[in-house]
């Protein structure tokens, strides 16, 4: 054997050996476009909601670069409300560097950054809390959005019923008998909420806010608040059961299915009269049909005794009446109206 065939040999060997070390060989993780990446920020042992403690001195970078403002208009009603609590507002805001503005002749509040701001995310917890002063929360309860695991929603429910008397039957359904509808909705989410004009304010968590949006919004969409209360309670009992962590809890929720209701049929239109130029006839006053009958010249006891003799007339065929009707369940069938047995075969 020449050496060009040796050499064809071992170029063959070579090739079918390492044809088969690739098939064997692992492909690597992402090679294929099928395979999904590695993504490190969905795990689930981590709490994505909790948000890291932000302290005075944490911000490197020294103060802000720009100013940044928010503006928010209140109603006339608490111009007298906020100029009382004003003083208390502007220290607390000052404690995080935060500028605060009262403009009475505009009627709105400014809040602003400084150079002392030393949190960059505390002007939007600003502009939340003077969101919230003018939507009638009061100022104990609107200092607590200050706090890193308090947040705020406005839900907007006034384009939700356009009927103002059932937009209002719907807010009191919210609100139930003494407020213990909206308590019960406070106590399961976690949550403060306020009710006032077209607009709902919520603090609390994130979780919670998504809730009462969802139970706010289905009321107005008459969704009775009662139906999520119930399903909260089972939830959060279904919550304290450990073995019940990773099963599906659909199977212990309530449905509450919407029952159409029948149409109402519509009012027949009565037929138009013909045009007649004349005015209907007077119909007779009651002393007009006492004068035909000769009642009007009767005294007091003739009057009443024909009306005892009338009674006790009607009483009289009323009893023959009744007394036939009970002589008919004795009165003997005909024989051709009698039933007819079938004969034994």
């Amino acid at each position: 054997m020449g050496k060009a065939a040796r050499k064809r040999k071992a170029d063959e060997a070579t090739e079918s050996s390492s044809a088969t070390h690739d098939a064997n060989t692992p492909k690597k993780r992402g090679a294929n476009k099928k395979d999904k990446p590695d993504m490190p920020w969905v795990d689930e042992a981590k709490d994505h909601w909790a948000s890291d403690p932000w302290a005075q001195g944490d911000m490197k970078a020294g103060a802000l670069a720009e100013e940044s403002s928010f503006a928010v208009l209140f109603p006339a009603y608490r111009e007298k409300y906020l100029r009382g609590v004003w003083p208390a507002l502007t220290q607390a805001l000052g404690a995080h560097g935060i500028n605060a503005t009262l403009n009475l002749i505009e009627g709105s509040m400014t809040v602003a950054t400084t150079r002392k701001t030393w949190d960059p995310y505390v002007i939007f917890k600003a502009r939340d809390l003077v969101k919230l002063l003018a939507r009638s929360v009061h100022l104990q309860q609107a200092l607590k959005i200050l706090q890193d695991d308090v947040h705020c929603d406005i839900i907007k429910v006034g384009s939700l019923c356009p009927n103002k008397e059932r937009f209002i039957k719907r807010r009191d359904r919210l609100l139930g008998p003494n407020g213990s509808t909206l308590k019960a909705v406070e106590i399961l989410t976690e949550c403060y909420v306020m009710v006032q004009g077209n607009t709902v304010a919520v603090m609390g968590p994130h979780k919670g806010l998504k809730k009462v949006r969802k139970i706010v919004e289905d009321c107005f969409r008459n969704y009775h608040p009662v139906y999520h209360i119930k399903a909260l309670m089972i939830m959060r009992e279904l919550a304290a059961d450990p073995s019940l962590q990773d099963e599906s809890w659909d199977r212990f929720l309530p449905k509450f299915e919407k029952s159409s209701q029948p149409k109402r049929k519509k009012a027949k239109k009565a037929a138009k009269k013909e045009y007649t130029p004349f005015p209907p006839a007077q119909t007779p006053r009651k002393v007009d049909a006492q004068l035909e009958s000769g009642e009007y010249f009767l005294s007091e006891e003739q009057k009443l005794s024909r009306k005892l003799e009338e009674r006790s007339r009607k009483q009289v065929a009323g009893v023959a009446a009744k007394q036939a009707e009970r002589e008919k369940r004795f009165v003997a069938p005909r024989e051709d109206d009698a039933p007819r047995r079938a004969r034994a075969s």
